[in-house]
């Protein structure tokens, strides 16, 4: 197996596709290593310096911390998707792992904001190895949260307010603000 490996916006991120199905259940990021009972996932955020792993349908993106080195990083997180899909299995997230997503407690105009967040703003988000969901809609301000390799991203800000900002501001005319928690 050949796991190819890309660089995000994000000096501290790095994406790695293994050619294989990652997550068939959404997106997921992992911060703390016994969170997710998964060999993979403990592995990697078991290694000096990394911080989180986000987990995509067709990718895996690791931050690490500045100080650390990718020289010192890269080798060991391919080595452990090797191992971990050479083992026999299929994916690292399986479908209904998270039973607690939905969007039908959503108001009309909170549905219309995740609409355009999967459809128009979701997809970009993702080939720089992150992702985008959203949190609430109060009073005009629409929070989101950023995972992945937009977490912690030099150039996230801008991304949000002139990006995903003016785009959710012109479909959604109620909209005048959009932050990150």
């Amino acid at each position: 197996m050949f796991v190819q490996t890309e660089t995000t916006p994000n000096p501290n991120s790095l994406k790695f596709l293994p050619g294989k199905i990652v997550s068939n259940d959404g997106s997921y990021e992992i911060t703390k290593k016994n969170s997710l009972k998964n060999d993979l996932v403990s592995n990697i955020l078991s290694i000096n310096g990394v911080t989180s792993v986000f987990l995509s349908s067709n990718f895996i993106s690791v931050n690490k911390e500045n100080n650390i080195s990718w020289d010192d990083v890269k080798h060991i997180v391919i080595s452990f998707i090797n191992e971990y899909y050479e083992s026999g299995k299929e994916f690292v997230i399986d479908k209904g792992f998270d039973e607690t997503k939905t969007n039908e407690n959503l108001i009309d105009i909170e549905k219309q904001i995740v609409q355009i967040l999967d459809t128009k703003i979701r997809p970009a988000v993702a080939r720089d190895g992150g992702d985008i969901k959203f949190e609430e809609y109060k009073d005009g301000v629409v929070k989101v949260k950023l995972q992945g390799s937009c977490s912690g991203c030099p150039s996230s800000t801008m991304t949000l307010k002139q990006g995903v900002q003016n785009l959710l501001c012109h479909y959604v005319p109620e909209v005048k603000e959009v932050i990150a928690t």
